[in-house]
C-alpha cells in the first residue's frame, strides 16, 4: 500500500556556523546533524504513524556517514528510499547565525525530487504529497500530479522562506487553485502580501482571508494554515477558521531549544493527523502541532525509545515522552476533551 506521506523536501547534512554582529566567531561548533526539510516532515509523521506510512527519497553520496546511516534506519528502514550516487557527494549546507539573523547556503548542488521521482518505487501515489519549493516550482510539480489522473493527493504546499516576496505572489496566485493546504509562517505570509510586520494575531487573519479569496483550493475547497510560532497556528477554510495553541507557549520558553524543523515537522504530523480524524483539518493540526512540541527541544531530531509492557505490547516513546499524552494535554487545554 502507498503510505500516508511522501515529502519530496531534500535530505541535507547540516553544519553551523555562530557569529556576533560584527562577524567575530562564537559559541561552540555543533557537530554536523541530520537537516533538510523533507527529513523533518518525514518525522513529523513518523512520531504518529509506523515507518511504513511515512516516505522520503534520500540521496545517498560517497561521502554518507555510517553514524547518520544508522540513525535514520533506527526511525525505521522502511520509511528511507535510498538513491545511491557514485561520484558525488551528499548534500550539505552551512546554517549561519549573526546575530538575530539567520543565513542559509547549500555548500553542494542540490538534487530536486519531483513526482515523477516516485514512478514505479514504494512511494508511489501516496495520499498525501508535501513539497517545499517556490511558487513557480510549485507550478511545476502540480503539473507532474495532475499528469497521472489516477492520482488525487491531499497536496500540502510550504513555500521556500527566501521566496516568500511579494514579486513571487503572481506565481503563487496561479497555483494556489491546485493546492488542497498552503502553510507559510506568519512572517512569510504577510511578505507574501506585503503587509506590515511583526506579526499579530489580526493580520495573522487577515493574511488568511487573503490567500483564501485567492483561490486556495480546486473550487475554493482549501485550506490556509498560517505557523506562528508561540502564537501557536491559525487554520481557515471557507465555513470556519480558528486558532490552535501551541504545545509550548511564552511560559514555557525553555522548553524551546532549536526551531530548525519546526514548521515542517508541523506538516508531518498534519498529514499523519489527516488520515487519523477523517480529514478533520482543525483537529489534525493538534496532531501537527504535537509533533513540532517534541522538534524544538533539541538541536537535531527527535529521540525515539522503545518499550515492551507486561503483555508484550511495544510503546514509543519520543524525548521519553507520549505523543498521545501532549495530543490529550492539548485537547484539555482547547476544551475539547475532559477528564
Amino acid at each position: 500500500m502507498a503510505p500516508q506521506l511522501v515529502t519530496l523536501g531534500m535530505f541535507i547534512i547540516d553544519t553551523f556556523e555562530y557569529q556576533d554582529e560584527d562577524g567575530n566567531p562564537i559559541g561552540r561548533s555543533l557537530p554536523s546533524q541530520i537537516g533538510g526539510g523533507g527529513t523533518y516532515a518525514s518525522i513529523g509523521a513518523r512520531i504518529w504513524l509506523p515507518a511504513e506510512k511515512v516516505g522520503m527519497i534520500v540521496d545517498r553520496g560517497d561521502d554518507f556517514p555510517a553514524a547518520i546511516q544508522e540513525k535514520l534506519d533506527a526511525f525505521g528502514e522502511e520509511m528511507w528510499l535510498f538513491r545511491n550516487n557514485p561520484g558525488t557527494e551528499t548534500t550539505r549546507a552551512l546554517n549561519s547565525y549573526r546575530g538575530d539573523h539567520r543565513g542559509f547556503q547549500y555548500l553542494t548542488p542540490r538534487i530536486r525530487i519531483t513526482p515523477k521521482d516516485l514512478i514505479g518505487t514504494i512511494l508511489e501515489r501516496p495520499a498525501t504529497l508535501h513539497f517545499i519549493c517556490s511558487p513557480s516550482r510549485a507550478s511545476a510539480v502540480m503539473s507532474e500530479v495532475q499528469a497521472d489522473s489516477d492520482w488525487k493527493p491531499i497536496t500540502v504546499y510550504e513555500p521556500i522562506p527566501d521566496r516568500c516576496v511579494p514579486k513571487e505572489l503572481p506565481a503563487l496566485i496561479k497555483v494556489l487553485p491546485l493546492i488542497s493546504i498552503l502553510s507559510p509562517n506568519a512572517e512569510e505570509a504577510l511578505s507574501l502580501l506585503s503587509m506590515p510586520q511583526p506579526p499579530t494575531k489580526s493580520t495573522i487573519e487577515e493574511a488568511c482571508r487573503k490567500f483564501l479569496d485567492l483561490g486556495v483550493g480546486d473550487d475554493g475547497h482549501g485550506h490556509v494554515i498560517i505557523r506562528s510560532g508561540h502564537m501557536g497556528a491559525f487554520v481557515a477554510n471557507r465555513e470556519r477558521s480558528a486558532w490552535i495553541d501551541a504545545y509550548w507557549t511564552e511560559q514555557n520558553a525553555e522548553k524551546v531549544v532549536d526551531v530548525t524543523g519546526a514548521g515542517n515537522s508541523f506538516l508531518g504530523g498534519l498529514a499523519a493527523g489527516l488520515l487519523m480524524t477523517g480529514e478533520d483539518i482543525f483537529e489534525a493540526t493538534l496532531y501537527a502541532t504535537v509533533s513540532a512540541s517534541f522538534v524544538v527541544e533539541q538541536f537535531g531530531l527527535p529521540t525515539l525509545t522503545r518499550t515492551i509492557d507486561e503483555p508484550g505490547t511495544e510503546h514509543e516513546q519520543w524525548n521519553e515522552d507520549s505523543p498521545r499524552r501532549r495530543l490529550k494535554e492539548l485537547q484539555k487545554r482547547l476544551g475539547m476533551v475532559t477528564d
